[in-house]
């Protein structure tokens, strides 16, 4: 009896402990955890990218407002077009709220086409939010052709720059082609976007497709659509920009059925996400409710905005939710129409 009441005894003072251990780490505020910690930001490109823009500018602010005030440092890991950090941040980093993501909108694509090297569920990541929502369009360079609209890109052809076949320049104005009947000829081999606007300027190339609204209304291109030095012929996205005018046309508005609107949604879904954010799919939700008021709150500072201002930065945020609702859009395409769209931006040949 004695042996059976140590052995009880014993047993007892084990789940003790164990409930004594693991009281304080339940317990323990968001403001605990990150007072002395730090914040790794992950950005899914080279450093001095377009990519990394914004987090080394949010970095400055973000910290002021997570309870605890961690330490942000910024890490950066370039490959597959944003895939391996978001492989990284949903496979191998903590999922204690100390690894945060920044990748091209892009990366958001690979998993729903079936690209081998993408190893996460986008549906379940943990959306912080976007800086800054996108539409892309289609223009052309005045002096270079007498196309005007997108009406006279279907009876007369017009020469594109573009960077690959799987970038947005080499891969719109193919949907365009596909889907509006336009005669888009495509110049692969730019090195970069820029290579894309003096090759517009030399009259190299007659247009550009795929070609992000807020780099084109910043910097030296600014006064181009004003000056009727460039004519915008078409909107690629889910919706509008306001800083366009509104009888420029949206092109899922031209489709001419459903499955072909909803094939050219999927393709310019991410578009509109902009500029993504998110942390591990296992993040306590504590703290991921933290960080992602304290994203917004960081976006509103005015000195966040005035940096943004200075480097022709957009801020037009989208929330965790708006990603969240367009990703569970996209996973909803009927899977014969996904299908269509993987053939179409050529992902089939990189298997």
């Amino acid at each position: 009896m004695k042996s059976q009441e140590l052995r009880r005894l014993l047993a007892m003072a084990a789940m003790t402990a164990a409930v004594c251990l693991a009281r304080p780490a339940a317990s323990q505020s968001v403001e605990d955890f990150y007072r002395g910690k730090m914040l790794n930001i992950y950005v899914g490109s080279a450093e001095g990218g377009g990519l990394d823009s914004y987090p080394r500018l949010l970095s400055e602010y973000l910290t002021k407002y997570i309870p605890g005030n961690p330490t942000v440092v910024i890490r950066y890991m370039p490959g597959a077009g944003g895939v391996k950090t978001a492989n990284y941040i949903y496979k191998v980093a903590p999922q204690d709220g100390t690894a945060y993501g920044f990748v091209t909108r892009g990366a958001i694509y690979a998993p729903i086409f079936h690209v081998p090297q993408a190893e996460f569920d986008p549906r379940k990541l943990s959306w912080i939010g976007s800086t800054s929502k996108e539409v892309s369009i289609g223009a052309v360079w005045a002096a270079s052709t007498s196309v005007r609209t997108i009406e006279d890109a279907t009876k007369q052809e017009v020469i594109v720059g573009a960077n690959s076949v799987t970038n947005d320049s080499g891969v719109f104005p193919l949907v365009l082609n596909t889907f509006l009947g336009t005669k888009f000829k495509i110049v692969h081999g730019y090195k970069s976007a820029g290579e894309i606007t003096i090759a517009l300027e030399r009259g190299e190339v007659q247009g550009r497709v795929g070609w992000s609204v807020g780099s084109l209304l910043s910097g030296h291109t600014a006064d181009w659509t004003k000056d009727k030095k460039l004519y915008v012929l078409i909107q690629l996205g889910l919706e509008k920009h306001k800083r366009l005018p509104d009888d420029i046309p949206l092109a899922i508005d031209l489709a001419k059925s459903h499955d072909d609107r909803q094939i050219m949604s999927l393709i310019f879904a991410t578009i509109t996400i902009g500029w993504p954010s998110f942390m591990g799919p296992d993040v306590p939700k504590d703290r991921v409710a933290a960080v992602r008021a304290a994203y917004e709150k960081a976006l509103k500072e005015p000195n966040f905005i005035a940096g943004a201002k200075k480097q022709n930065l957009e801020v037009d945020p989208r929330t965790a939710g708006e990603i969240e609702k367009i990703i569970a859009d996209m996973y909803a395409t009927p899977p014969a129409l996904i299908e269509r769209a993987r053939e179409i931006m050529k992902y089939t040949q990189a298997e």
